[in-house]
């Protein structure tokens, strides 16, 4: 089955109505943490965690947590560092992102990236970048496929820039 953006709503997590326990990315960590741990750090304000479903909400088709972040001055490639102050830069930080085994290679992750760049886009808190931490090679290589840029200090981490996102 081939799903369309309108198939799709992109929702805060809310425990009572959405079903986890079958979640299953084929990432332990990131179905440990959605299935255990998501709704705990939500409530704690240390992310928002938001969700891809069905417009019934029924079913889960993927995840994502967006929280404030800064990235260090001195990480920046030079040709970007040149520009800014040299303390720490505010950014958003997508730091997990997972689409259901079920669900993959629909777009769905591409469709959540661009929810996430849009409320970073969107927000009244100054950030310079989203940063995401690619989980490996294959996650990396998703992100730079959007525009992503690895930082000079771990080419998993990677950042793109809200001047960047506007033009999108």
């Amino acid at each position: 089955m081939r799903l369309s953006v309108r198939d799709i709503r992109i929702v805060p997590l809310d425990k009572k109505k959405h079903d986890r326990t079958s979640f299953c990315s084929g990432s332990d960590p990131l179905d440990h943490y959605f299935k255990n741990q998501a709704s705990q750090d939500a409530k704690r304000r240390l992310n928002s965690c938001f969700l891809a479903v069905d417009i019934a909400e029924e079913n889960v088709f993927g995840y994502y947590t967006i929280s404030s972040a800064q990235i260090l001055f001195d990480d920046l490639p030079e040709n970007i560092s040149k520009k800014l102050p040299r303390y720490p830069i505010p950014a958003a930080r997508i730091g997990r992102l997972a689409v259901d085994h079920r669900h993959q290679r629909k777009e769905i992750g591409s469709i959540m990236l661009a929810d996430a760049l849009k409320l970073a886009l969107d927000s009244e808190i100054a950030s310079y970048a989203v940063t995401v931490d690619a989980k490996d090679k294959t996650a990396a290589s998703f992100y730079i496929h959007h525009g992503f840029i690895p930082f000079q200090s771990n080419p998993l981490l990677l950042f793109l820039p809200i001047g960047t996102i506007k033009m999108l």
